[in-house]
């Protein structure tokens, strides 16, 4: 791989289709990075107010970029009144990062009760027990919650979210802060890349 700093990145370097160069990169961070499914979640409620926060990203394919949170969370809100969201992946070893940007929506509940079957015991107590961004008295409670609530079935407040992307954008670190920004817009059927100035 090299160093991906010293050198260019050039249209001829991509792939054609976005999904398949973000698993490149996605691929070659694991190599660098310690969890580089991190990504930065942005939304927006009714009013345009923006909010960001960390998540996981679950899956990327052909459907989109899946990530699970509480529907009544600050973000699940914000998703129901607009339902329009911005990932960041930023993986510094190798000065790169993506942005996706997409319209936003919910997996059916069959597809967010098989993914949380297969979550440990604890992460499945603690969604059950916690209602994500209400207030709460303390730690202790917070702890006492999860317990009392245990593992089990999926709650109805929590489940899984898909981001189906309208544009990828491709950013390379170059010394000389003349980075290199490459984006995928929709063209038809495929997509066609653009240079964008840093």
């Amino acid at each position: 791989m090299g160093d991906t700093r010293a050198r260019p990145l050039l249209e001829t370097d991509l792939a054609p289709d976005p999904l398949v160069q973000f698993h490149r990169w996605l691929e070659e961070a694991r190599e660098a990075v310690r969890m580089p499914e991190a990504m930065a979640l942005a939304t927006a409620d009714g009013d345009g107010a923006p909010s960001l926060r960390m998540v996981l990203l679950k899956r990327a394919d052909e459907r989109g970029f899946t990530f699970f949170s509480g529907y009544e969370s600050l973000k699940g809100r914000d998703l129901a009144a607009n339902p329009r969201a911005a990932l960041l992946f930023y993986w510094d070893p190798l000065g790169r990062q993506v942005r996706v940007t997409g319209a936003v929506e919910r997996l059916d509940a069959e597809e967010s009760d098989a993914y949380f079957a297969v979550r440990p015991e604890g992460a499945q107590a603690a969604a059950r027990g916690s209602r994500q961004s209400a207030p709460i008295g303390s730690r202790d409670e917070l702890e006492e919650t999860a317990a009392r609530a245990g593992a089990g079935e999926r709650p109805g407040w929590w489940g899984g979210y898909v981001l189906r992307p309208q544009t990828y954008e491709f950013w390379q670190h170059r010394g000389d802060r003349l980075h290199d920004r490459l984006r995928y817009e929709p063209d038809g059927a495929a997509w066609r890349i653009v240079r964008l100035a840093p």
